[in-house]
């Protein structure tokens, strides 16, 4: 992963970043005004060392001295020795011991104590009277034994003012950090999102998975589970464009080699693979091809109610010999698609659909027709398709953007190579917009008309 891939991740996923810092900043809003402000007084004292014989040398060893010494008193100011000097109840002084630190300024013989507390008054009087008890526990135990000045002494350079402002909450420093961590904490779920998603969205994965080309993509519409049709958005619509492209890959993918008989299945359903076989046929007919649409989806048919047709009788009813071909074949449209309906639903569709007298049939229909394009059940829930499949020329596998699973494509391709289908190509349906774009021509190239203004109603059947 570079960081391209960041930045595309970031760019498709934009409109979860506002509504993160939008939290970030009330959460960060809400610590701040929950939280008591807290006032600091610091106190800074000078230790020093007894020159014996003012002389040069006396005097760095001294310097010297004052140095060791700081560090060490650094850590006596906090200690509880000296805290018990200022406070004799037990409360206080746990309080103490969270709210003293203290500090040397490096490469210096200066200290330094703060004491934190609610009130200011209250903060600076504590840190003034611990450094004039911490002055005198250092006068008493740096004194030599036998008498005479202390070897050491500590000086308060400045008392500690009263603090006018609160060192905590900080508003600015509290919404900075929120911000942050609300940036990476959405940038980690974002990737990994991104990783732990196996579903497919390029055409790139579909194409290595399915081992096979991609030859369509065809983007969402919102419409399109109330209006699936593509005579439905109008001749020069993207979705219509995206079917003539879907149909002139099929009519060149192998020239020497074209499919008389071609298969529309999927993976799992909803997946849109019943409109990809009608608006398939109605590109085809629409280019002057003899074509006819087979509803062979005997568990599930939707043809019947996508064209807006009788479906009562069709396939079915031929396949067991209850009605002749002819009579059961539908014309639709002023195009004259033929469209030959499921008929009704049986309790073997897998046996059904590959008895011989569907071999039969479909043998029949190929010869009378340019395509034979039959919709037929999902792969993976049931056996129906690859029972279909092993009588037909080719077979077009249809996946939707960011629903279809890898692991189905692969499962679904070796279910079809186990029946010694051949997979022809695939479609990758549904897909966004914003990803359509990548593959084509988009909205503000020029080259497409308003959807709206195009839009035509259905023709009667």
């Amino acid at each position: 992963m570079d960081l391209l891939y960041y930045v595309r991740l970031a760019r498709k996923n934009w409109k979860i970043f506002p509504i993160m810092l939008v939290l970030a900043v009330g959460a960060s809003l809400a610590v701040t005004a929950s939280t008591p402000p807290t006032y600091a007084a610091t106190v800074s004292m000078l230790v020093s060392a007894h020159d014996k014989e003012a002389s040069p040398t006396t005097a760095y060893q001294a310097v010297l001295l004052s140095q060791q010494r700081v560090k060490s008193y650094a850590s006596l100011l906090t200690s509880h020795r000296v805290l018990r000097l200022i406070t004799r109840d037990d409360d206080e002084l746990r309080r103490l011991e969270s709210s003293v630190s203290a500090e040397s300024v490096p490469d210096t013989v200066i200290l330094r104590a703060t004491v934190a507390d609610r009130d200011p008054v209250r903060a600076a009087r504590l840190a003034n009277a611990l450094a004039a008890k911490f002055t005198s526990l250092i006068a008493e135990i740096e004194r030599p034994a036998e008498g005479g000045p202390a070897t050491v002494k500590v000086t308060v350079v400045d008392q500690a003012p009263v603090p006018e402002s609160p060192v905590t909450p900080r508003p600015m420093l509290n919404t900075a950090v929120a911000i942050l961590i609300a940036l990476l904490l959405t940038g980690i779920w974002l990737v990994a999102r991104d990783l732990l998603d196996t579903t497919v969205k390029t055409t790139e994965t579909l194409q290595e998975l399915a081992g096979c080309p991609a030859l369509g993509v065809i983007g969402y519409e919102k419409n399109a589970r109330r209006q699936p049709l593509i005579l439905q958005y109008g001749s020069r619509s993207s979705r219509a464009e995206a079917f003539r492209v879907l149909r002139t890959n099929l009519q060149f993918i192998d020239v020497d080699r074209k499919p008389k008989s071609l298969v529309v299945t999927s993976c799992l359903p909803e997946e849109g693979k019943t409109s990809v076989a009608a608006n398939l046929a109605i590109a085809f007919k629409q280019a002057k091809w003899r074509v006819i649409l087979v509803d062979a989806d005997l568990r599930r048919p939707r043809v019947a109610s996508y064209l807006g047709i009788e479906g009562a009788a069709g396939l079915t009813d031929v396949l067991i010999g209850d009605a002749e071909l002819a009579d059961v074949t539908q014309t639709w449209s002023e195009h004259r698609l033929a469209v030959l309906p499921s008929g009704q639903i049986p309790v073997n569709p897998s046996e059904l659909l590959a008895s011989q007298a569907m071999r039969a049939l479909v043998k029949r229909l190929t010869g009378q027709y340019d395509l034979v394009i039959i919709d037929t059940s999902p792969l993976l829930p049931v056996t129906d398709a690859a029972a279909l499949a092993a009588c037909c020329d080719d077979v077009l596998f249809v996946t939707r953007f960011g629903k279809t699973r890898r692991e189905n494509i692969v499962r679904a391709g070796e279910l079809l190579a186990s029946v010694n289908a051949h997979i022809v190509g695939t479609v990758l349906n549904f897909v966004p917009p914003k990803s359509a774009k990548v593959y084509g021509y988009g909205d503000d190239t020029g080259y497409e008309a308003d959807v709206k203004s195009q839009r035509a109603p259905l023709v009667g059947v």
